[in-house]
């Protein structure tokens, strides 16, 4: 009977200690580490140490093109870099409920290629009322129930699929690791297991994992290093649009995102968020911009609301959704030292339609135009928008990449856009929309009011 010992895990990054400790020395984290117990006899590295390996050169003469699968997502494809790299490893995370086996199983059904989905978290009714509600359009989808990762090698062995899809990795075990499933030792080892089949076989994986309070991927972070691609699904359980985002691509930009509507029977691709983010009232409101920003490569329109209004009790309130706390408050000081504008005794509140959370610091300009059009009582066009970032002193600052930011509003149908003055245009009379430059934000509030 092999000798087993027990070992302390840190479950943030997965630093190892014999006794356990308060702080973890590797990451700084508190209370992170957990008993393990592991077995010291048994080599579980030894299932598919591959022996024939000998070292090349390095050539010019080699091929370094990858093989890539395309699967029937088109968001997906371009979230991946253009299809998924054969042997590559993919781990995609997400919040509970979000979509993340709606979306595995569902590209499954849909592909050409001969699939093994492996779940070891529901049960096979569970699934199959899935697959009959998105779809069964993919004969070859194999389907297995099991959490022994022995058992779910030896399979794909039998069947020879094309693609595999683990969900989840933390309901995975080998035998040869003492501890239960969801551990540190057992997602470390079960992954690298995943890890050196995909690369032997040229299969890519798909790796469901769970994530953290904190909404960060759970277990030690090395899983993040060891992966080849990192996805993360998210968005808000109050709307039906999804976000898929790239935090890590070996064979890509991580500058992708990909935008889905959930829907009865399954996920669909929004090819054009534009439209959905933009409400279609005909009314001119008061505190309502529109934003033309940036969501890694792909350019979308945005629509900003603001409500500024007198406090009721003592200390004002500043609340957003969607827009950072902090670079609300800045912009708050900027338009009170370089503008005039008295926000001490109000509350104000921004929220960003639709329940999307961009990161764009070219936001700035149109959440200003909201806060002085609330302020003020004044609406503004709703063919009219904005793109760049505000600095201390009050200055616009160009947004990057901002012809493409102008062509998505000229595509919208919008006839008026405010940038920056530095905005270094190639040529500014080749579009068909009206393009004003401005220097400071007192600039802003002659424009519009």
């Amino acid at each position: 009977m092999a000798k087993t010992k027990s070992v302390f895990f840190c479950s943030n990054c997965g630093n190892e200690s014999p006794k356990w400790i308060g702080k973890c020395p590797s990451c700084g984290e508190w209370n992170t580490y957990t008993e393990e117990i592991i077995s010291t006899k048994q080599n579980t590295k030894s299932v598919l140490v591959k022996s024939d390996s000998l070292p090349e050169p390095i050539s010019d003469d080699f091929d370094s093109t990858e093989t890539r699968l395309f699967l029937s997502d088109t968001e997906l494809n371009r979230v991946l870099g253009g299809g998924i790299v054969c042997g590559s490893v993919v781990l995609l995370g997400g919040e509970p409920g979000i979509g993340k086996s709606t979306l595995l199983l569902q590209n499954m059904l849909h592909s050409a290629y001969k699939c093994l989905y492996v779940s070891g978290e529901e049960s096979k009714t569970q699934v199959n009322m899935r697959a009959k509600r998105i779809g069964i359009r993919n004969q070859e989808c194999y389907m297995l129930h099991e959490t022994r990762i022995e058992k779910v090698i030896a399979t794909a062995k039998e069947i020879n699929p094309e693609m595999i899809v683990i969900d989840s990795i933390q309901t995975i075990e080998s035998e040869l690791i003492e501890s239960a499933p969801g551990t540190v030792s057992q997602v470390k080892e079960c992954t690298a297991l995943l890890i050196r089949y995909a690369k032997q076989t040229d299969i890519p994986v798909f790796i469901v994992g769970h994530i953290n309070k904190d909404g960060m991927l759970a277990g030690p972070k090395v899983l993040e290093h060891m992966a080849d691609v990192v996805l993360q699904f998210e968005g808000e359980k109050n709307y039906q649009y999804r976000t898929l985002r790239t935090l890590k691509n070996r064979f890509g930009s991580t500058n992708e995102i990909g935008l889905y509507e959930m829907a009865v029977d399954g996920l669909k691709a929004v090819t054009n968020p534009s439209d959905i983010l933009i409400s279609d009232s005909t009314d001119n409101l008061s505190g309502v911009a529109i934003s033309a920003c940036m969501e890694g490569n792909t350019p979308i329109l945005i629509e900003i609301q603001a409500l500024v209004s007198p406090a009721v009790y003592g200390t004002p309130q500043r609340n957003s959704t969607g827009f950072d706390t902090k670079r609300l408050n800045m912009l708050l000081a900027v338009l009170e030292k370089r503008s005039g504008f008295l926000f001490t005794g109000k509350d104000v509140f921004v929220n960003i339609a639709g329940g999307f959370r961009p990161n764009d610091p070219g936001l700035d300009l149109a959440v200003a135009a909201a806060l002085i059009s609330s302020y003020q009582d004044i609406p503004i066009s709703k063919t009219t928008a904005f793109s760049g970032e505000i600095g201390l002193s009050g200055e616009v600052r160009p947004a990057f990449r901002i012809e493409q930011r102008i062509i998505e509003a000229e595509k919208l149908g919008l006839n008026r856009i405010l940038i920056s003055e530095f905005a270094k245009l190639q040529d500014k009379n080749g579009f068909n929309i009206k393009i004003e430059t401005l220097e400071k934000t007192d600039d802003l509030i002659e424009m519009l009011f």
